[in-house]
């Protein structure tokens, strides 16, 4: 359903476009004209021509055999436009390059946009087999390392604002709740997220805060690891290194690392 804005300053053509944006965003599949027509209560004929304008500038792609609609990478383009994006892409460009090399382990990089985790970088294992975050991906935030990570790190306010609105967290129980935020304490003491075969057996995830939170910038970095969980080991060099790598990154940008004095 389109959502009504409170503004005062109604532009509907706008808006339209961005019902559509939106809508494409969250669907994990293209969507066809009729299905966006539905979802957004408009009908075909309204969002036809505003479908042909947002192809023709690059914004959504239409299937040559389904003429179903789907994003293209020009919004995350866009994005990677904004200067702060573009100076923690830098930083952590030959950082994450080592550890990966040391760890012979995928891991990538992640921030918290409109309610989602959205993997901004990836550098992949140099081992035959390996796992893939794709960049550009959206996650769950409650229910991934990074995102529980990057939510423990928010102010009181900002987190009680994303639980209220968080369909995930609604879902659970009042004391699967409690267990959550107790969770979010947990990893804000102790600076690290980590699962273990949380979404696949075998998988060990971990992740560790890049930035600073005072200043608004900050992101994940994460390694899912093929390791057995039994090689405590190797999993506890992931985090090592992974403080280490974060450590970098954020010296790179020219912040502190500012962590501590969030507690």
């Amino acid at each position: 359903m389109a959502k009504e804005t409170e503004n005062k300053y109604r532009v509907p053509a706008l808006e339209k476009g961005l019902d559509i944006l939106e809508t494409l965003a969250r669907s994990q599949t293209p969507l066809s004209l009729t299905e966006l027509a539905r979802q957004l209560e408009r009908s075909s004929s309204e969002l036809f021509r505003m479908l042909a304008v947002l192809e023709a500038r690059g914004y959504i792609n239409k299937g040559q055999t389904t003429g179903n609609y789907s994003l293209s990478l020009k919004l995350y383009e866009l994005a990677h436009l904004h200067p702060p994006v573009m100076n923690l892409l830098e930083a952590a460009a030959q950082p994450m390059e080592n550890v990966t090399n040391i760890l012979r382990e995928s891991c990538h990089l992640s921030v918290l946009r409109q309610g989602n985790v959205v993997v901004l970088k990836e550098v992949l294992s140099p081992a035959r087999v390996r796992l893939s975050v794709p960049v550009g991906g959206r996650f769950s935030p409650v229910s991934t390392v990074s995102g529980r990570l990057l939510l423990a790190y928010l102010s009181d306010e900002v987190l009680a604002a994303f639980l209220a609105n968080s369909d995930e967290y609604a879902a659970m129980a009042e004391s699967e709740r409690e267990t959550f935020r107790a969770k979010l304490a947990e990893i804000r003491e102790g600076g690290v997220s980590t699962a273990v075969s949380e979404t696949h057996l075998g998988v060990s995830d971990a992740a560790v805060l890049v930035g600073n939170p005072h200043v608004g910038l900050s992101a994940a970095l994460a390694v899912a690891s093929l390791k057995a969980s039994s090689d405590s080991g190797h999993f506890q060099q992931i985090v090592e290194q992974l403080k280490q790598c974060a450590q970098t990154i954020t010296q790179a940008m020219g912040l502190e690392d500012d962590t501590n004095n969030l507690l």
